[in-house]
Order: C-alpha cells, then sequence, then structure tokens
C-alpha cells in the first residue's frame, strides 16, 4: 500500500496515532428512486447505513440478515472499515444518527432529532440552517479520546445530492461526481438534478438552497467541521461527497463569519475515486478558497481469493463508510495490502 497526495501524487500520510471513527450515517429518499444508486439491498436501500453502523461497531448485524451489497454482489465498503479496525483498532466507532429510517442496534450512536430528508425531486424539506447549527454544536462539544478523529459517512445517492449542492451553490462542477457504479447512471441522475435545481432561484439565500437541494449530512458535518478543526485534527474520510461538504463549509463562511481551520484537516479518499474516469475530486477540490491537504491510498484486491471482491479494482462501489481513511490508517500504522485483504476475507468466510 502506498498513500499520496491528490495535487502532487507524491507520498503522503495520516497523522500519527490512534483515531476516533464517527459514522454520520443518514437517509435522503432521493435512494428510492428506481435506478439512482445500488449502495445496498435493492426495496431496502434505506437499511444500507443502518447495517454499515451495526457492522462496523460490531461485525454482526442486528437489523436485517444481510450485509449491504450491490447488485453485482459487490459488499458494503465497510467490510475495509471493519478489516482496518481488527488490525489496528479505532480508539472508538460511534454513529452519528443524521436522519435514518431504522436505528442501528448496538451501538454508540448520537441522536440530533433529525429526520430522513426528502427526494430533492420534490424537495428535500430540511431546515439547512438548523442542521448546521447542530453540526456547529457538535463539533464544538464532541469529546476526542484518540489523537485525532476519522469522519466517515453511509449515505446512499449521496454523490447525487452532492452534485445538485454543488451546481446549487454556483460551481460548474456537473461531470465530476463519483458514483458506486461502474457506469455511471446518467439519465436517471441529471434528471433528478435538473428536477432540484428548478426549485430553486438566485433570490434564495445559501440556507434556503441547501434546504431544498441538499441532504442532512452534507449539511451537517459542513457544520461539524468548522467548529472540531479549531480543536483537533478532523479526517474527512470519503470521495466527492465530502469534497462536496467542504464547498458547503467554505461558501457557509461569510454566512456564519467562520471558515475551517483548513491545517487541521485532511481528505482521505481510495484511489478507486482518485483514479476514477467518471469523476474529478481534485476538481472539486480546486474550487475551495484554500488548497485542503488530501489523500488517496493505493490498494487492491488483485490478490483476493473471493472473486467477487476484484470488482473494486474495476471500479464498483469506490468509496464510502470511510473506506479510504481507513486504508490510509492501514499504512500510517504499517500494515501492508495482504494483510488487510486477509482480514477482509476472514471476515467474509466468517459470514458465510
Amino acid at each position: 500500500m502506498k498513500t499520496l497526495n491528490i495535487f502532487t501524487h507524491k507520498e503522503d500520510t495520516l497523522p500519527q496515532g490512534r483515531a476516533d471513527f464517527l459514522l454520520a450515517a443518514s437517509v435522503t429518499k432521493t435512494c428510492e428512486i428506481p435506478g439512482i444508486t445500488q449502495a445496498g439491498i435493492p426495496g431496502k436501500i434505506p437499511y444500507t447505513p443502518t447495517l454499515d453502523a451495526e457492522f462496523i461497531t460490531t461485525q454482526k448485524l442486528f437489523s436485517m440478515p444481510e450485509i449491504a451489497e450491490t447488485p453485482s454482489g459487490v459488499p458494503t465498503p465497510a467490510l475495509i472499515t471493519r478489516g482496518v479496525h481488527n488490525l489496528c483498532a479505532f480508539s472508538t466507532i460511534e454513529t452519528l444518527d443524521l436522519g435514518l429510517e431504522i436505528p442501528p442496534q448496538q451501538t454508540s450512536l448520537h441522536s440530533f432529532g433529525i429526520s430522513p430528508s426528502d427526494s430533492i425531486a420534490k424537495g428535500a424539506n430540511i431546515n439547512a440552517k438548523e442542521i448546521f447549527a447542530k453540526g456547529m454544536a457538535f463539533g464544538k462539544s464532541y469529546e476526542l479520546q484518540g489523537n485525532y478523529l476519522i469522519l466517515g459517512e453511509s449515505t446512499p445517492s449521496g454523490t447525487t445530492t452532492a452534485t445538485a449542492t454543488a451546481l446549487a451553490l454556483g460551481y460548474d462542477l456537473r461531470d465530476d461526481f463519483s458514483s458506486s457504479f461502474l457506469d455511471v447512471p446518467d439519465d436517471v441522475r441529471s434528471q433528478t438534478i435538473n428536477s432540484a435545481l428548478s426549485l430553486i432561484d438566485d433570490e434564495m439565500t445559501t440556507f434556503e438552497k441547501l434546504s431544498i437541494v441538499s441532504d442532512n449530512m452534507l449539511i451537517f458535518c459542513a457544520g461539524f467541521l468548522l467548529e472540531a478543526t479549531r480543536r483537533f485534527h478532523v479526517v474527512l474520510a470519503g470521495g466527492t461527497q465530502m469534497a462536496a461538504c467542504l464547498l458547503v463549509a467554505d461558501t457557509l463562511r461569510e454566512d456564519v463569519l467562520m471558515r475551517l481551520k483548513s491545517e487541521n484537516l485532511t481528505l482521505a479518499t481510495t484511489a478507486w475515486v482518485a483514479n476514477d474516469k467518471n469523476s474529478n475530486i481534485k476538481h472539486i477540490l480546486e474550487q475551495l478558497s484554500y488548497t485542503p491537504h488530501a489523500i488517496y491510498t493505493e490498494f487492491s484486491f488483485a490478490e483476493a481469493e473471493i472473486p467477487v471482491l476484484k470488482k473494486y479494482d474495476e471500479g464498483e462501489a469506490k468509496e464510502g463508510v470511510g473506506a479510504g481513511a481507513a486504508l490510509a490508517y492501514a499504512h500510517v500504522n504499517e500494515l501492508t495490502n495482504k494483510e488487510v485483504v486477509e482480514a477482509i476475507e476472514l471476515i467474509m468466510y466468517e459470514m458465510m
């Protein structure tokens, strides 16, 4: 394994020490639009973040008997994060309920009284200002247990809401966002985004626009970052969705008279996202008013004994549930590609 800088492609790394792991778990009913996502069990997509939370915390499932996977059988990236945890444990694993339909069981859960957001095609129906304020308050009060924090996400169809969010904020980034699909479902996604954008106008405030076209995870985490980075280092674990979270925080700096402390921030993703020909995370990050510390970790399932895992290398799934940061965490703690693959396969064999 090797961790590289997204901008320079030179070797890079995460901070030393143990990390807390927080999973921002959320449901946007955008995920119920047929064909828009494959991040989970068909017909049960809203269960995905619940199952991800249960699995990374306990390596067990309580809300359903099966782990979330794509229609072709590619299992959730939660496997990667849990596999790394089994080799080099995070100091804690906790879940943020940012609008779940089914609360996860046997997890350390932070609840904020947030409901799942509606489909952006008809308006997300979010109180963005309130959600953002809740994120800021949690960023101010969270008690770090390790040396720094990894903040991951599980939000099915979140790349669609992230795209709509970026466009609504005035960024020309329509073709830059990733997808859990190998081949992005452009028609469905474009129609959904266009429907969302038709509901806003230039007279609206930033918060009013976000209330219609965004999702709870993006808005809450943007608020959280503003306060948390003033206190400790935060690794934003994810791909283009988390890049959009940074756009939200950066855009709102004038509204809240505060800017993110960028020297206390790292964005960490997978090489599957960084090298994705159908998206451009580097271009998204270049829109920020600062140059963020952004990294990706080269990792491969080429030597895996379980064939379906090799689909990751072909471009399915790519990222989620903090996988990219977990791999960077594995690398800084001197774990090898082989050790991580074997840990993941051991989990899968135990589940069979």
